[in-house]
């Protein structure tokens, strides 16, 4: 099987899905012929024409109703928000209208909204370039929130939300888009909610998103020779959050640790953390949940600093040798 990018595969997903469905289209800043900040759109305008790849003025406020309003009419877009950060500006459109109209009119009304969301650190954006803010749109009822892993699970689980009807925020790693795996030409779904083993393991489960997956398969590798045998769960999609492979994989290992990119504060591992806790398999835990998660400080500049402010492979070892040393 051939292999592609994370940014080849999200795009493949979405040529795809337009050359299905005249209802798909997409709209964001420099998509067209610049091809996106991060070049995922890259000559879909040359494919599909400057009416179903828009332009749009930079203003995410008025780009996020036009999406919301194209959806409930029964357009299926794609919005891309230049860097995740953004979705701030576009909060009352998506918290307040794509979240809640399904709800509020009896399910009358949908809103079948994909907005992409390039997100995290490592590339010297900066503080407000940056973040890493999906606990926050994981806790609003009506949102499905998504953080594929790698290229495969990327455009399965594009394709997924693009056949959902609810608004799914789709998070993609800036540090992601370059990496490859083997990725089929077909079309194919990844089913939200549903989590994915990525190493089997019988020591320890490390819960990881995003980024945090690839650094913890490297983290496994250092600690397999130290015979410390990792489990790696990969949840895949936030909201709905498949808690019963973790679970399964807690009871086999007996202990756990949680790692995520965001401030540890507040963030997502501490909701994942509350359902390990809440449900009985709390009882077979041989140790207390570590939860390892970015510094609190907005996010440097500088290479170095930027690389001290979130969990990297070192990090994931020794948390995993104090697990076992417990």
């Amino acid at each position: 099987m051939r292999e592609i990018t994370y940014s080849e595969a999200i795009r493949e997903a979405m040529i795809q899905a337009m050359n299905k469905d005249e209802d798909v289209f997409i709209l964001g800043e420099d998509i067209g012929i610049y091809g996106g900040a991060f070049g995922v759109t890259n000559g879909m305008i040359e494919i599909f024409g400057p009416e179903r790849v828009r332009n749009t003025p930079i203003s995410e406020a008025a780009i996020s109703g036009a999406a919301v309003g194209a959806a409930l009419t029964g357009m299926k877009p794609i919005l891309e928000i230049q860097f995740s950060d953004f979705i701030m500006i576009a909060l009352d459109n998506i918290v307040n209208q794509a979240a809640k109209t399904r709800y509020m009119f009896g399910g009358k009304g949908k809103v079948p909204l994909v907005i992409r969301l390039p997100g995290g650190s490592g590339a010297g954006f900066a503080a407000q370039h940056s973040q890493s803010l999906e606990a926050w749109m994981a806790h609003v009822p009506g949102l499905k929130v998504v953080q594929p892993s790698n290229a495969y699970d990327a455009k399965g689980l594009m394709r997924a939300a693009l056949n959902d009807d609810n608004t799914v925020l789709f998070y993609e790693h800036k540090l992601l888009y370059q990496t490859k795996c083997r990725v089929p030409e077909e079309e194919y779904e990844v089913p939200l909610g549903v989590a994915d083993i990525k190493k089997t393991g019988k020591d320890i489960t490390i819960v990881a998103t995003g980024v945090m997956v690839n650094r913890a398969l490297e983290a496994a590798e250092i600690l397999q020779k130290e015979h410390i045998d990792v489990e790696i769960i990969d949840p895949r999609t936030l909201v709905p959050l498949d808690i019963d492979t973790i679970l399964k994989s807690v009871e086999k290992t007996s202990r756990v640790l949680v790692v995520y990119e965001a401030v540890k504060r507040g963030g997502y591992g501490a909701e994942i953390v509350s359902q390990i806790v809440e449900n009985d398999t709390f009882g077979y835990l041989d140790a207390p949940i570590s939860r390892l998660g970015g510094i609190e400080t907005p996010m440097p500049y500088n290479p170095t600093l930027e690389k001290a402010a979130v969990p990297q492979v070192n990090n994931i070892v020794e948390e995993c040798r104090k697990l076992m040393n417990y």
